[in-house]
């Protein structure tokens, strides 16, 4: 922890401060808990980057701290070669405030290292940045968004040569690289005008949207479904305010929808998300300007895509002619469900292929995979994690090909040209998929009935236990340290038969001991296997000041594993009161 009323004082005393910043700290002078806030140390760089709510301050996302990020991402490029150089960065931004400004910083920062610069005009999705990289043969990529968070928020994220964000070795490079310059006085930049005339920062915008709309249309398995139903199919479509307001719409209209129904107050570009409390299209509420227009158009499916269109989030017409919304892990089984027939039906099924999910995902996905005699590989929660075993994939040569990647928390990803979450394509396929039942007289809450009938029963919770405040990592790292050195015998009731630590990788059993392997490990995750098919995964948020619990039950029916998942969330719930 730094000295944070030096560190504090060093800031108001530093010229590089603008008049707005320094009247922001001068008026905090009084208040020890908000300056120990904002300077006890660095927000960490990790391999999502950095995240933070805005505002002047060390831990506080601003121009200062994206600058000297970026001299130590510039470090690590230049460390590779004139090469590394030339072929240079990617630069994007979604519609959040500042934005712009901290893109358009950390492209003279590279610039001023001689680092090749490819910066998109205006705001664009996060999987498109994915995809400049991999296309443009970039070394690295970077993009400001801060995702689904609440609006306060902003952050930076890094992503190298194979698209994917930053692997953990070159993570910690950077924290090191970040450690042994100033802020203020060791980061270069180059005024933005003569970087351009000297052609270190070059413009791109819709030639690249055309070429990633092109990949993403090629990953329609059954076009003729779409087209069979398109008189009358309707679909609601809203950016809550974000980076996905012409790319998604496109996509669809290109797929062969003839009936697309944007939220007009939400394709507002709008970084103060004014319609709804929070972005996020995991959260439900924020759907209901969606769901009002949804009933006046007589649509049965709304898509909704996050801030930078990396996410996204679906709901379906129910019997009671209510919509409801669609989970990721219900999301990720019905296109698991029907990649997997399409393929099948269209013959465009590779010789091996693999479906990839995560450690937290529903084992729904597993269970459709065995049936149909498809691969399924588990990796920790992370896109990157992801691109990692697809690239062992490669490496080992043995032939296996993915069709599908996903994860609970409404990302899924398709095709070779992104290596993270990508609602572009997503938003194609669940359209896609959604014609293909409405054909049969089916919204996707059918589809998703039918899909219990044949594989089992299936229910998921998610228990966010938030620690905010400036004790919350001590609380969270308290909380992880307590449950593996005195790991209960029973939860919810139900006995412990097996725990799973993936950040050593032990298996124990509780009276036995260590008694296996994961076949993963390096990640602060503990897997608790209750008896009755029931699991209670606990890890800690990477980007927010939270303990996420996954709770995942399978059963006879689904009052059952409702029931058995509900008194699952309390403890959970309960543990953040301890």
């Amino acid at each position: 922890m730094t000295d944070y009323r030096r560190e504090y004082e060093r800031w108001l005393d530093s010229p590089a401060l603008s008049d707005e910043e320094w009247h922001e700290l001068d008026a905090i002078r009084d208040n020890d808990d908000e300056i120990k806030s904002r300077f006890r140390g660095p927000l960490e760089f990790g391999t999502a980057g950095l995240r933070g709510v805005m505002g002047a301050g060390l831990a506080r996302m601003n121009i200062h701290v994206v600058r000297w990020a970026t001299q130590a991402f510039a470090s690590l490029i230049v460390a590779e070669g004139d090469e590394a150089r030339h072929k240079g960065v990617v630069i994007a931004h979604d519609c959040r405030i500042n934005s712009p400004e901290f893109a358009r910083e950390a492209a003279c920062v590279c610039a001023a290292s001689g680092i090749h610069v490819r910066l998109f005009d205006d705001l664009r999705p996060t999987p498109e940045l994915s995809f400049g990289v991999l296309h443009y043969g970039a070394t690295a990529g970077i993009n400001i968004t801060a995702s689904h968070n609440p609006m306060a928020y902003n952050g930076y994220k890094v992503y190298w040569s194979d698209g994917a964000q930053l692997p953990p070795h070159h993570a910690e490079a950077v924290a090191r690289n970040m450690a042994g310059i100033d802020i203020f006085n060791g980061v270069a930049s180059m005024p933005f005008d003569e970087a351009v005339e000297k052609g270190l920062i070059e413009i791109i915008g819709a030639e690249t949207d055309e070429l990633f709309l092109q990949n993403v249309l090629a990953q329609a398995i059954d076009p003729a479904a779409v087209k069979a139903v398109a008189d009358d199919f309707q679909v609601v479509y809203t950016p809550f305010h974000g980076a996905g307001h012409i790319l998604v719409p496109e996509a669809l209209k290109r797929l062969g929808l003839k009936h697309i129904h944007p939220v007009p107050e939400q394709m507002v570009i709008d970084g103060h998300f004014p319609t709804v409390e929070s972005p996020n299209p995991e959260n439900p509420e924020g759907f209901y300007l969606a769901v009002d227009l949804a009933k006046k158009v007589k649509s049965d499916l709304i898509i909704g895509t996050d801030p930078d269109s990396d996410r996204v989030g679906v709901m379906a017409r129910g019997k009671d002619d209510e919509f409801h919304t669609i989970t990721g892990n219900q999301m990720g089984a019905l296109l698991a469900d029907y990649v997997i027939c399409a393929r099948q039906k269209s013959g465009t099924m590779p010789e091996k292929p693999v479906i990839l999910s995560t450690i937290v995902s529903t084992g729904m996905t597993r269970a459709i995979c065995e049936a149909n005699g498809v691969g399924y590989g588990e990796t920790f929660t992370g896109f990157k994690f992801m691109a990692e075993r697809l690239a062992s994939y490669a490496a080992a040569g043995t032939g296996e090909r993915y069709i599908l990647a996903f994860e609970e928390s409404y990302g899924y990803m398709m095709g070779d040209y992104v290596r993270d979450k990508d609602a572009v394509t997503a938003s194609m396929m669940i359209a896609e998929m959604a014609a293909h039942y409405y054909q049969k007289g089916m919204t996707l809450l059918d589809a998703l009935d039918a899909l219990y009938e044949k594989y089992g029963c299936f229910v998921e919770k998610t228990v966010n236990v938030y620690m905010e405040g400036v004790d919350g990592p001590e609380r969270m790292a308290a909380l992880m340290t307590k449950l593996r050195t005195e790991p209960p015998a029973d939860l919810a009731g139900q006995r412990v038969v097996r725990v799973r630590d993936y950040k050593d990788g032990t298996v124990s059993v509780p009276g036995l001991g260590a008694v296996d392997r994961t076949p993963i490990s390096g990640s602060n995750v503990l897997y608790f296997e209750l008896e009755n098919d029931t699991n209670f995964i606990i890890r800690p948020s990477g980007t927010e000041p939270k303990i996420k619990i996954y709770i995942l039950v399978r059963g006879k029916d689904r009052a059952e594993c409702q029931a058995r998942a509900g008194v699952c969330a309390a403890v959970a719930e309960a543990m953040g009161k301890e």
